[in-house]
């Protein structure tokens, strides 16, 4: 074992000697043979500082190490409480969210659908795509649009290439009524800058049929004419709820059909054909001749487009002396008994009025309508003057715009009061002189057959369940019971003028109208006329009123046998409205009467062409012409001197009929024709402004059509 080496002894190999640790070499000490001395080590206060930071971070490490540890412990517990223990259900939700489906339900149209009152859809949205291109991205506009034109007929390359070449621009519509295939197709040309826009495109199914009363829409949605127009906000809105219309489509396409038979077969300009409920005035089916596909509306031409239903105002001719006739007979004046002189035309001035077919004797009422006698409407208008005749027509809306849900709806033509003197009282009492649209001219002779109702024209179905609408009574029950008597005269009289409105098992009653066409020099033009004819069925319990006007009929070499040449309403429009009816009067759930029943039926509304007055009634005719509180107009036109003072009182009683307006309530009253209401009834229409007037006795120019 070696021992260590004395400290006195030098180390080996030549190295020094360390001294010892700790130790330290004081100045002074001996070096040889000292006896080295014990020293203190001195700690700073950085020192302790620093140990003190060291302790406070090993206390920290220690807490969040146990920290950690206990949330751990937590995580760990509740994965497996909530994995093994009690384990959760899947959501339903999120599965069926990431389930792939098979049926996805496109969203919503923004334009709701419309329909007939049948449900049969006449309009509705369905998804598209528009074509459009960026010009700026489009590098060979020639090729590209020689391409779009092969893929879709009818676009013009030329057109094409010059939208494409619009470098100014960023966007343009190449076409915005892409098929599927066709947005195929042009995708599959790959041409840059050609893209899709997804849309909507409105679809009219029934094509033609009932093309003017929806009207149609803009390519963005927007109604621009007819329903689609009127009701544009409630289309659009939210939610978008279906608008059921009164239209039947079947109804629809059999009067279509008819009319334009009528106006193929007679070389006409157009026709217009309308049936109207008398219950209700909802509009069963309108329909205007020449018309257009709804899904072209753009490119139809002006003709085709026009409305002649509502916005063609025509004279109606003779379909007007049932205003007449009924103005009177409701007014108590005149009496279906009395007799007018019909010998002889009627001269005022340097015009004169004739009948078609003159027969140069005193007629009663019935046989006035039976025949038209234009002179018998005069006398008869002329007895009860200007003031009931405008009246009579204020009330039942003739001086303001129908109240029907189409734009194009126009008021009626005629004169101011200020000039509604003897002729112009004359000359409208048989329809000339004032003009208007047919669906005006329908909507007053509602009342007239369904029992003195008047009803506001509609286009819209009620709601299921929901009451009738509510009516206004007009005028008296009894006068219009006389009525549907003497327009069933007109059709089954053997000298009547609707003779060929006639349709087996159906009591169609109705009035023929001719009227004279007005020339753009103001002056009526010879050998052109307006032919219609206005009818009602079944009279015993009449549910339809049908008018039929066909304009300017020629007669032509197929229609010459039959009219001898002549081209008026009995000839030209009252075969058309017997097909209509024969037609929709099953379908309508209305069948055909024979036997006993329709003999019964007959009977009860058979009335005598001449019928005599009853006893102890004095009738007017020769020796006894004018009533009580007649017109001084009656008077001038007999060649007599007017009394000096007019039976006011008379007078005033029949105003206050004509004027007579009762809205109806739950349980509805009738107005005896021999009792005056109240003066201070409110009037329809107080205060409207006429459309258009005249300031002569000259006939009204007619503005459209």
């Amino acid at each position: 074992m070696t021992r260590a080496p004395s400290p006195d002894q030098p180390p080996p190999n030549g190295l020094r000697r360390a001294e010892p640790w700790g130790a330290a070499r004081r100045r002074g000490a001996a070096e040889q043979g000292a006896t080295p001395r014990m020293e203190h080590v001195r700690i700073t206060t950085p020192d302790l500082a620093r140990r003190a930071a060291l302790g406070v971070l090993q206390k920290r490490l220690m807490i969040g190490l146990l920290g950690f540890s206990l949330l751990f412990a937590v995580l760990a517990g509740r994965l497996v409480d909530v994995s093994v223990i009690h384990p959760l259900k899947p959501d339903a939700a999120a599965i069926a969210a990431q389930t792939p489906r098979t049926n996805i339900a496109l969203p919503p149209p923004a334009r709701a659908e419309i329909t007939d009152r049948n449900g049969v859809i006449l309009a509705v949205s369905l998804p598209g795509a528009a074509l459009y291109a960026n010009p700026k991205q489009v590098a060979d506009p020639a090729l590209a649009a020689r391409l779009i034109a092969r893929t879709i007929p009818g676009l013009d390359p030329a057109w094409l290439e010059h939208r494409m070449a619009d470098r100014k621009r960023d966007f343009v519509y190449l076409d915005r009524g892409l098929t599927s295939a066709q947005e195929l197709a042009i995708n599959r040309l790959g041409i840059p800058g050609i893209y899709f826009e997804n849309i909507e495109h409105r679809h009219y199914p029934e094509g033609d049929l009932a093309a003017h009363i929806l009207g149609g829409v803009t390519p963005d949605q927007r109604g621009i004419a007819g329903i689609e127009a009127y009701y544009n906000t409630r289309m659009t809105g939210e939610p978008a709820r279906p608008l059921r219309l009164s239209i039947d489509i079947g109804a629809e396409g059999i009067v279509r059909q008819e009319i334009m038979k009528a106006m193929t077969d007679w070389d006409a300009r157009g026709a217009c054909g309308i049936v109207m409920s008398v219950r209700t005035g909802r509009v069963l089916a309108m329909a205007s001749v020449p018309d257009y596909n709804a899904n072209q509306l753009g490119s139809a031409p002006a003709d085709a487009r026009f409305n002649r239903c509502v916005s063609g105002d025509y004279e109606p001719g003779s379909v007007f002396k049932l205003m007449t006739i009924s103005m009177a007979l409701n007014s108590g004046m005149i009496h279906y008994w009395d007799r007018f002189d019909t010998s002889h035309p009627l001269h005022v001035g340097r015009f004169t009025v004739t009948d078609f077919e003159p027969v140069h004797i005193w007629l009663a009422v019935p046989h006035i309508l039976a025949v038209s006698s234009n002179i018998g409407a005069s006398r008869i208008a002329t007895i009860l003057g200007p003031e009931i005749q405008r009246a009579w027509l204020k009330k039942l809306g003739y001086f303001r715009r129908p109240d029907i849900q189409l734009p194009e709806a126009q008021p009626a033509i005629y004169h101011p009061k200020s000039s509604w003197k003897l002729l112009t009282t004359m000359t409208v009492s048989f329809g000339n002189g004032i003009a208007m649209s047919p669906l005006q001219l329908i909507s007053s002779v509602v009342p007239v057959v369904n029992g003195g109702v008047w009803y506001p024209p509609s286009l819209v179905a009620g709601q299921p369940g929901a009451p009738p609408p509510e009516g206004v009574r007009v005028m008296s029950q009894r006068a219009s019971l006389l009525m549907r008597k003497l327009m069933r005269n007109v059709v089954v009289a053997k000298n009547g003028t609707g003779v060929y409105a006639r349709v087996p098992g159906y009591l169609v009653g109705g009035k023929t109208g001719t009227a004279q066409v007005v020339g753009k020099n103001g002056a009526y033009r010879k050998h052109l006329n307006n032919a219609s004819f206005m009818a009602a069925f079944p009279m015993n319990h009449p549910r339809y009123v049908i008018y039929v006007v066909v304009l300017h009929p020629h007669a032509t070499k197929k229609m010459m046998p039959f009219c001898y040449g002549f081209t008026t309403g009995g000839y030209v429009a009252a075969p058309a409205v017997a097909r209509i009816i024969a037609r929709i009067g099953p379908m309508l759930g209305i069948m055909p009467l024979s036997g006993e029943a329709l003999t019964e039926a007959q009977d009860k509304l058979a009335i005598p062409l001449d019928p005599p007055a009853p006893p102890g009634r004095l009738a007017l005719g020769p020796g006894h012409p004018f009533p009580p509180g007649a017109s001084k107009y009656a008077y001038i036109l007999a060649g007599r001197k007017p009394p000096a003072a007019i039976d006011a009182a008379a007078h005033d009683a029949a105003l206050a009929r004509t004027e007579f307006w009762q809205p109806l309530g739950p349980a509805p009253e009738t107005i005896s024709t021999h009792a005056a209401p109240p003066r201070s009834v409110p009037l329809l229409g107080a205060g409207a402004m006429s459309h258009q007037t005249m300031n002569t006795d000259r006939p009204v120019r007619r503005a459209r059509g």
